[in-house]
């Protein structure tokens, strides 16, 4: 490892089946599967990448999915740099979860970097969460992005924004 490469932990939370194993095989191997995989635990998967001339290696902690916020492993999120919230935009509900989530981390973390993927944007007819649901969170200055594992849409973006959020100075 280079003297100058920084590793920077990221955990990926959300509800089942918001495409959380997803999006990191589209970020990480390019390439997207219909089947549905559960994640038992936590899975984790790195990648190095350099943001402004910065090499960094993320370190994906893709979490099994969580709908009762009890059973998020505090363990897990040690030493966590950031996250990213998944909700599924065809399921109104996990948005909801990832709210929750949001304060629960933060709790347990800190402050700490994250974003929200508002992911299978590519489900258009099917999609539940609308911008009324989505104003207080921008209000707030959550970084969020509208992404599909599927066809790839805004997932380098959403990790690079990320990446770019970890590597700033704390004020």
């Amino acid at each position: 490892m280079p003297e100058n490469e920084i590793k920077k932990k990221v955990c990926m939370v959300g509800s089942f089946a918001v495409g959380k194993t997803s999006l990191v095989r589209r970020y990480i191997e390019g390439i997207y599967d219909e089947r549905y995989f559960a994640t038992v635990e936590v899975k984790v998967d790195k990648k190095k990448v350099m943001v402004d001339s910065q090499p960094l290696t993320l370190m994906l902690w893709d979490m099994a999915g969580e709908d009762d916020l009890a059973q998020l492993r505090k363990s897990h999120l040690r030493g966590a740099a950031g996250f990213i919230l998944v909700a599924d935009g065809s399921r109104a509900r996990t948005l909801d979860i990832a709210i929750d989530l949001q304060q629960r981390i933060t709790y347990e973390t800190g402050p700490v970097p994250f974003i929200l993927a508002l992911n299978k944007a590519d489900l258009t007819r099917q999609w539940e969460i609308r911008d009324p649901a989505i104003e207080p969170l921008r209000s707030k200055g959550w970084t969020y992005f509208f992404t599909s594992a599927k066809n790839g849409r805004c997932v380098e973006e959403m990790f690079l924004s990320l990446a770019k959020k970890m590597l700033k100075p704390k004020e």
